[in-house]
């Protein structure tokens, strides 16, 4: 495989340090990373740096593993640490278990070459320099020298932004391709950094676009500045952005906390969700600007959710979703059914009330401050995506939680708490209200079934697959409503849920 070379030099133990943390950033479960250079070069301090940044925790005991050969690590992902320095044959490392270590995770080798060994992702010498400090030659390959050279240009960024030396650790990312991590300087306030490359048009799918443009997702992080500068400007509690390379794709932003809506067993809070539905009955009803200029440069105009977009995101369940279930793609009567079903359906929308609508708004993004005021108490991020259209659509992504069961009773309540605040102040047409609310659950239901079959055949990800369940049965509870009729009858006939819905 392809490989590349980078030379650093590291002026001390807290150089050598941060880039124990630019490389924990980088790696992937399945990554070997080999260490070697002579006794008192750094290596254990590197290794130590890595696996702190992976645990999240840097006052965590990483001891040099010299007599015990291997130490490991509950991190995420897992972490294996080897010391090669008194093996006494080389095949012995199979032994230990670096094989085993990297089916699930990572595998740090002090010593790699008194052992035998797979390919490494990433090899560093480290060795002493004349000049004082440390030289660090890193060899890595393809995939992983890229992964390693864009961490680096986030350390860049930091130093240029007035976060020299600022330590970093990666966080789970979600089904996006961004990717986060948590910055701080010596202990202070928490940031996040959003790694979100601008990503590439796909093929195109239809009248000569990509899927990303159809649905108008969000390419750049330019959407999520101005976004979020519209609903700060509006009294929201959207994280600060405190510096951003656009064009890089690369952001620091304010963290606005770790609590949650949902308790420790994963179920929603139900005052907490309340007041999520307050807050968008008061977000439905502000005049939001179409085109926004935010600083850093970021104008955005925020597209409209046009049936071409709805259309192109509810297919998912007939590309993805019915191959799954049914074991064979629709037929082209059957394509045309479905969207002359759908087509039938969403013309009922043409009057309905229309917002900016967040898109995913839902309990990963909903961060609870317990101990602020009024809508303050509620957290917003992931909201690059925003459309303007069917305001329905925010109340169907809350009341119908994709990562949470939401009790049916809990999302009557919370439809009905949502009108209540609309009709308190008047101009509120509640049936048309909740007949766009059925529409847009079961066509983002319809979406998100799809979305998460492909998450799995297509991206590797099948830990999606444990929410069909869940959005099926949130499909069932919408799907009777009169406006539903010519989409329940197909999806009756193609028998694509678990229970009768003729």
């Amino acid at each position: 495989m392809e490989t590349g070379t980078t030379t650093l030099h590291l002026a001390d133990e807290k150089a050598t340090a941060n880039l124990g943390e630019d490389i924990a950033t980088a790696l992937k479960p399945g990554d070997l990373v080999c260490l070697s250079g002579d006794l008192g070069t750094g290596k254990t301090t590197l290794a130590r740096a890595i696996i702190r940044a992976l645990s999240g925790d840097r006052s965590i005991e990483v001891p040099s593993p010299t007599y015990t050969l291997v130490q490991t690590y509950h991190s995420t992902p897992p972490v294996a640490h080897f010391d090669f320095y008194r093996l006494t044959v080389p095949q012995e490392a199979h032994e230990l278990g670096v094989d085993d270590a990297l089916e699930t995770g990572i595998a740090l080798v002090e010593w790699p070459e008194l052992g035998e060994l797979p390919a490494p992702a990433i090899s560093i010498r480290l060795e002493e320099s004349p000049d004082g400090g440390r030289v660090a030659e890193i060899e890595a390959t393809a995939t992983a020298g890229a992964r390693l050279a864009r961490s680096l240009q986030i350390r860049g960024f930091l130093d240029r932004s007035g976060f020299e030396g600022a330590h970093r650790a990666p966080r789970i990312g979600d089904a996006s391709a961004r990717a986060y991590e948590t910055v701080d300087v010596n202990g202070d306030q928490p940031m996040l950094i959003m790694n979100a490359p601008e990503q590439t048009d796909g093929p195109p799918i239809r009248d000569g676009k990509p899927y990303s443009r159809i649905a108008h997702l969000s390419e750049s992080v330019t959407p999520f500045v101005a976004v979020a500068h519209s609903l700060k400007q509006a009294g929201f509690a959207a994280p600060e952005v405190i510096a951003a390379d656009l064009e890089s794709g690369i952001l620091l932003l304010e963290h606005l906390g770790h609590e949650g809506v949902l308790d420790a067993d994963r179920h929603p809070i139900a005052e907490r969700y309340e007041l999520a539905a307050a807050l968008l009955a008061e977000a439905h009803r502000h005049d939001w600007p179409a085109e926004i200029e935010a600083p850093f440069g970021a104008r955005h105009v925020i597209p409209p959710y046009d049936r071409e977009a709805m259309m192109i995101e509810v297919e998912l369940l007939l590309d993805w979703y019915m191959p799954e279930i049914a074991g064979r793609q629709a037929g082209k009567a059957e394509a045309m059914a479905f969207r002359e079903a759908w087509a039938a359906t969403l013309d009922q929308l043409a009057d309905t009330e229309s917002s900016m609508v967040m898109r995913d708004f839902h309990s990963p993004n909903l961060i609870w401050r317990g101990d602020r005021q009024n809508f303050d108490k509620l957290g917003l991020i992931d909201f690059q995506d925003a459309l303007i259209g069917p305001s329905a659509y925010d109340l169907a992504s809350l009341a119908q939680d994709a990562r949470a069961t939401v009790p049916a009773a809990l999302e009557t309540h919370l439809l009905d708490y949502y009108c209540h605040q609309r009709e308190a102040v008047g101009g509120f047409d509640k049936a048309g209200f909740e007949k766009a609310y059925a529409i847009m659950s079961v066509q983002r239901c319809s979406k998100i079934l799809g979305i998460f079959v492909r998450l799995d055949r297509r991206d590797g990800k099948p830990v999606y697959l444990k929410h069909l369940p869940r959005m099926r049965d949130y499909l069932l509870r919408s799907i009777h409503h009169p406006a539903l009729e010519p989409v329940r009858k197909l999806y009756a006939h193609w028998m694509l849920l678990d229970e009768e819905i003729a």
